[in-house]
C-alpha cells in the first residue's frame, strides 16, 4: 500500500515491507539460491550447535540447502527436540552435549550456531580452526577484545562466517533499500542516524533453584562466573544479564547500529566518541560491574550518542519508534522491518531513477540480491565474504559495547580511537574491553 500525502510541503511515500509496491524501487525481487534442488550426495553436511528457538529455525531454514548430521546443546531436551525434526534430525542426527565433539567430524562441512550470546566466540573460533563454516546468530561477541581476535582468526583460516543480522538481506529488502538511497547522495549530506531499539526489562529477585536434569549447568555456563542457577538466567531470559549479553544493546542495537554504520559508510571503521544523555540501570554498578546476582542486570532505558570522523552521529535511544531514521540537508529515510518511509528529495530520486541492482550488488560484495542463508551457502560455494561478515559486524558490535561500557561505569563522555580501537584517557574504561574467563573455557 502507498500512501502519498503532504507534510509541510514536502513529498511524503510510505510503502509497507509486504508491499508489490516496493517492487518497482528495487529490482531483482528476490532470487533463491537453488541448492535445494541439488542432489543429496552435492549438498552441504550440516552440524547445528544451540538447539533453542533461534537455533532450530535458523537451522529449518538451512535445511533447504543442506543436510544435518548432527545436533548439539547443553540442555538434552532442546538436541532431542531438534532431532526428531522433520526438516534437522529427521531423527537420524547424532546428538552431542559437547559441541567439540561434533567440529571432530570431518564429514561436517559447515555448522549453524545458535547458543546463547557468550558462547558465540567460542565456538565460532573452534569450529573456524576446525575446518567448518559457519552461519552465526548474532550478536558475536561478548567484549570488543572477542570481535577482534575472532576477525584474526577468519583472516587466517579463509573460513566463511556469515552473521545472523538477516536485515541486511531479508525483510522484503527495505533496509538494503535504505542504506543504497542513503549511500547514493539521495537525501543530501547525512547529518544524524537514529537507531531505536527500544527499552529492556527490569526483573528480579529470582530464587536460586537446581537446574534441570537434563541441563549442564555448568557448561551452559561457560566462561561466565560460576553462579547458582535461576530459571531466568537462562534459556530466553539470558539477554538481561551482562555476564551472558549486552541487552537491547546488543540485541536489537546489533540489527540497526549495523544498519546505520553501513548507511554512513562506517561499516569498516567505528565512532570516535560516545555520550550518554540517559542512563536507567535496573541494579547498583560499581567499577563495571553488577552487586547483586538475582536479577536482571541490563541498561533497562539509554540514549547514547556515537560521534564518527565524517560529523554524523548515531543516536542509540529506547524511547521511540523501533527502526533506523536517517536524517539528511534533503530528507529523511525511516525503516523498520514492516515498512519504509520516505521524505522529500528521496521521494522524486526514487520515482525518477529507481535505485539500480549495480548499486545493490555492490552493497552485497558482488552478489544477487539474495536471502540472508542463500548468501551464506552461496559463500560456502565460491569461498567468498558474506553480505554480513566478521570484520564489519564486529564494528556495529564496538559501538553497542562501548555504549553499554560507558553505562555501566555511569560514564557522560568515552574518546575511542577506531584505528587503535582503545579507549583513551581512561584506564577503567579500558579494563572492560575484555572479561575474565573461567577457567577451563578460556578463548585461545
Amino acid at each position: 500500500m502507498i500512501i502519498h500525502t503532504q507534510q509541510r510541503r514536502r513529498d511524503f511515500l510510505r510503502v509497507a515491507a509486504t508491499s508489490p509496491a516496493l517492487a518497482p524501487f528495487l529490482y531483482p525481487f528476490g532470487r533463491t539460491f537453488g541448492d535445494e534442488t541439488k542432489a543429496k550426495n552435492e549438498r552441504p553436511r550440516l552440524g547445528l550447535i544451540g538447539a533453542g528457538g533461534q537455533g532450530s529455525g535458523d537451522a529449518r531454514w538451512a535445511s533447504n540447502y543442506g543436510d544435518f548430521l548432527a545436533v548439539c546443546d547443553v540442555d538434552r531436551r532442546h538436541a532431542e527436540r531438534a532431532k526428531k525434526d522433520h526438516r534437522i534430525g529427521k531423527d537420524k542426527a547424532e546428538v552431542y552435549e559437547d559441541y567439540r565433539k561434533l567440529l571432530d567430524r570431518k564429514d561436517i562441512d559447515a555448522v549453524i550456531i545458535g547458543t546463547p550470546d557468550h558462547w558465540h566466540t567460542k565456538i565460532c573460533i573452534d569450529a573456524m580452526r576446525a575446518g567448518k563454516d559457519i552461519y552465526c546468530e548474532k550478536p558475536l561477541t561478548l567484549t570488543i577484545d572477542e570481535g577482534k581476535k575472532l576477525g584474526k582468526v577468519a583472516r587466517e583460516t579463509k573460513q566463511v562466517v556469515q552473521v545472523g543480522t538477516q536485515q541486511r538481506s531479508d525483510h522484503n529488502r527495505v533496509f538494503l533499500l535504505a542504506v543504497a538511497m542513503v549511500r547514493s547522495g539521495r537525501i543530501g549530506k547525512i547529518r544524524k542516524v537514529t537507531a531505536a531499539i527500544g527499552g529492556a526489562p527490569s526483573g528480579g529477585p529470582f530464587p536460586a533453584t537446581n537446574p534441570p536434569a537434563e541441563l549442564n549447568w555448568d557448561f551452559w555456563l561457560g566462561q561466565a562466573p560460576m553462579t547458582p542457577y535461576r530459571e531466568h538466567r537462562c534459556h530466553g531470559d539470558f539477554r538481561w544479564w551482562y555476564e551472558y549479553s549486552g541487552g537491547k544493546l546488543t540485541d536489537w542495537g546489533a540489527h540497526h547500529v549495523d544498519i546505520g554504520q553501513w548507511g554512513i559508510g562506517m561499516e569498516d571503521s567505528g565512532p570516535t566518541s560516545i555520550e550518554v544523555a540517559k542512563c536507567e540501570m535496573p541494579v547498583e554498578f560499581r567499577g563495571g560491574y553488577p552487586t547483586v546476582d538475582d536479577r536482571y542486570n541490563t541498561p533497562t532505558a539509554f540514549i547514547v550518542r556515537a560521534k564518527y570522523s565524517n560529523g554524523v552521529t548515531l543516536e542509540i535511544r529506547d524511547d521511540t519508534e523501533n527502526g533506523v531514521k536517517f536524517e539528511g540537508s534533503a530528507g529523511h529515510i525511516f525503516v523498520t522491518r514492516d515498512r519504509i518511509d520516505l521524505d522529500g528529495g528521496a521521494v522524486n530520486a526514487l520515482y525518477k531513477d529507481p535505485v539500480p541492482e549495480s548499486l545493490l550488488r555492490e552493497l552485497r560484495k558482488g552478489k544477487p540480491v539474495d536471502g540472508h542463508m542463500p548468501n551464506f551457502f552461496e559463500c560456502m560455494r565460491d569461498r567468498s565474504v558474506p553480505v554480513s561478515d566478521v570484520w564489519s559486524h564486529h564494528r556495529a558490535l564496538t559501538t553497542c559495547h562501548l555504549a553499554n561500557i560507558a553505562l555501566r561505569l555511569d560514564r557522560k563522555t568515552l574518546t575511542w580511537d577506531p584505528t587503535r580501537e582503545e579507549i583513551t584517557g581512561d584506564a577503567e574504561a579500558n579494563a572492560l574491553l575484555t572479561r575474565p574467563q573461567r577457567a577451563g573455557y578460556e578463548i585461545a
